[in-house]
């Protein structure tokens, strides 16, 4: 699956936000304050709002005073366009709002549309916790199908229908487009937790903060070894000095791993290396997971890296997006956006208080800047990279 638009109304500097035409690997540029990280937490949102309810997606960013955006009426609206495993165009439309104090699931639609004019299927169609549920899904695309439906009633009007509806064989595109939300990752690395030993045990992907770094580590080697092997090679090429790097267990059940320095005889526990070092090692175990999460979005990347190490970087979450997962990278760095192409790139720009987003291929001059590799002195003349030292 792949999403190829997002829509966002009326979601803090989101009043109306529109990215489309999304490929694989999405880079957002932008000065500070602009919404990159607010773009990320629309991820979140989605993930929490599936997981718990939309009531409390939206406490846990302060409520609905603090989420929608300053002075706008009308709900907050999230749209997103996906390529389901059929191939098939469908849309996925939210809209939350508050009434009388507590929060409800205005509109939530799951949709396909027959052809280019046909009327489109409303695969799911709710509201306030009601509606409806199309049951003969199997025969979507048949010529002279009709579309059947039943009435369902969710426990609260907060509840997505989606959440109840996915756990169905019935419904195969819901329960596809829950799992797409239910498994995509929004990483927020932190080098501190991966530093410590930790408990031995058993993890197969990295967590959102990195904390279990050395469990996946003992994974990869253990089960997937030509995955660990990538992993170090890649570290060898990129992090001088670099020759083995091992998860080992200790006498009382943890794990510490140990980077190999050729240099040396003994090798440097975790918390005595770099962090770059680190946080190398960390992003190439999450971009070599044998499966990858259907959506990753990485805030920084070259935060702790050197500038050298970047275009490689670049490549390796563009490998990633090859096999099967769709990246969204924020970044301030000009060698990052060096090694990304023009139709990998969306600018965010602030203006009146609300951001708005861009296609870099929409200017007319960009593509000789580019082809030239002078992408970042453009946008630092637009203001992009505002409080960057270049």
């Amino acid at each position: 699956m792949q999403i190829e638009s997002i829509e966002i109304e009326n979601y803090r500097v989101f009043r109306k936000a529109q990215l489309d035409k999304l490929p694989r690997l999405v880079a957002l540029v932008g000065a500070n304050g602009t919404g990159k990280s607010t773009l990320f937490d629309v991820f979140s949102f989605l993930k929490d709002a599936l997981a718990f309810n939309a009531g409390k997606a939206v406490a846990r960013r302060g409520g609905m005073r603090e989420l929608k955006s300053r002075g706008q009426g009308g709900p907050i609206r999230i749209e997103v366009k996906f390529r389901e495993s059929g191939g098939r165009l469908a849309t996925y439309e939210l809209a939350i709002d508050e009434v009388d104090g507590r929060v409800m699931v205005e509109r939530e639609v799951l949709k396909f549309r027959r052809g280019q004019r046909g009327k489109p299927w409303h695969f799911v169609d709710f509201s306030r916790g009601r509606g409806t549920a199309i049951t003969n899904e199997q025969q979507y695309g048949q010529a002279g199908a009709e579309e059947q439906r039943a009435e369902y009633a969710l426990d609260e009007p907060d509840v997505l229908a989606i959440k109840g509806l996915g756990q169905f064989k019935d419904f195969r595109v819901v329960a596809e487009f829950r799992s797409l939300i239910e498994h995509w990752q929004i990483s927020d690395f932190h080098i501190a937790e991966a530093r410590p030993s930790t408990e031995e045990g058993y993890a197969e992907h990295l967590s959102t903060r990195g904390d279990n770094l050395a469990q996946v580590a003992q994974y990869l080697y253990t089960y997937h070894r030509q995955r660990f092997d990538a992993v170090l090679e890649a570290m060898k090429r990129r992090v001088p000095g670099v020759s083995h790097i091992e998860a080992k267990p200790t006498e009382d059940g943890r794990l510490v791993l140990r980077f190999q320095d050729g240099s040396f005889k003994d090798p440097f526990i975790a918390r005595f290396v770099s962090d770059g070092t680190i946080k190398m090692f960390a992003y190439l175990v999450l971009l070599h997971d044998p499966k990858p999460f259907p959506l990753l979005a990485v805030e920084e990347p070259e935060n702790q890296l050197y500038p050298e190490l970047l275009p490689e970087l670049a490549e390796e979450f563009r490998d990633y997006a090859r096999r099967g997962g769709q990246v969204f990278v924020s970044t301030h760095s000009p060698d990052f956006l060096n090694a990304l192409q023009l139709d990998e790139i969306y600018c965010l720009k602030k203006e009146g208080g609300f951001t708005t987003i861009t296609h870099a291929s929409a200017s007319e001059n960009l593509r000789a800047l580019v082809e030239a590799g002078d992408l970042p002195g453009y946008l630092w003349k637009q203001g992009l990279f505002e409080g960057l030292n270049r």
